[in-house]
């Protein structure tokens, strides 16, 4: 892979396993040095093995991203590390399946702290970094259900949905800086998260009769993706939102 990250600091959260893993990997192989965050230190720890075999710095930050406390540790400890961040990743999140008069009120405000404020904090923390540079990029992971959803997903896609509106408002605060936010909606892809719909027989047949592809996207793919859109390559995408879903939301 062509070094156009080369002399780049990106911070990926959700980084230990999944797409975090993958685009913290794909970074790594296109030259820049990855702060990798999550909560997991030994899936942290095979995370920055990865990206060292990949032919750059991977460093482990251990930090609780809907923690206030946490995310301005992991201000200062990035910064005492790198010196400088160019590419921010939101991408730490989880779903919890449940209608929404069986959701309590702890589970919905979780959902939505991990999916939507964990990206406010993280951005409070390292765009004051970012700016005066002329050059940044912000990922935001959207999801499909920030344009449709299923039974089931009502915190999912309201957190989701609010995350592409965060992504548009802070594409037109930061265009002047050159900063560049992109929201990724990755379909149906083949992470720990959808083990229990793939472990499903019934559950994953219906999945895969949904995908015009035929099949579960795979986490390199969401790599190379992030990888392009962190280019100069891509230095007219802002604002958007790009599906990456086997074709669902076409349909």
């Amino acid at each position: 892979m062509a070094k156009t990250l080369e002399g780049k600091v990106a911070v990926v959260t959700g980084a230990s396993r999944g797409l975090g893993r993958a685009m913290s990997v794909a970074f790594a192989q296109a030259g820049g040095k990855v702060a990798i965050v999550g909560r997991d230190k030994a899936m942290l720890a095979e995370t920055v093995k990865l990206c060292a075999e990949a032919g750059s710095e991977g460093v482990a930050f251990t930090a609780d991203v809907t923690s206030e406390t946490d995310m301005a540790q992991l201000e200062k400890d990035v910064m005492a590390h790198f010196g400088r961040v160019d590419i921010l990743v939101n991408n730490a999140g989880i779903n919890i399946r449940k209608n929404i008069d069986e959701f309590t009120l702890d589970e919905w405000n979780s959902v939505l702290t991990t999916n939507l404020t964990s990206a406010f904090l993280l951005c409070r923390a390292f765009v004051p970094h970012m700016k005066g540079k002329g050059w940044g990029r912000i990922l935001n992971m959207t999801s499909i259900m920030s344009h449709v959803s299923l039974g089931g997903r009502g915190a999912y896609s309201s957190s989701k949905a609010a995350l592409l509106g965060l992504t548009k408002a802070l594409a037109m605060e930061l265009a002047p800086e050159g900063i560049c936010v992109v929201g990724i909606s990755p379909g149906p892809f083949a992470t720990e998260m959808n083990i229990p719909l793939m472990n499903n027989p019934e559950l994953n047949k219906q999945f895969l009769s949904k995908i015009p592809a035929g099949k579960w996207g795979q986490p390199k793919d969401i790599g190379a993706l992030a990888a392009f859109l962190c280019s100069d390559a891509a230095d007219f995408i802002t604002g958007t939102d790009i599906l990456i879903d086997g074709g669902w939301c076409a349909q």
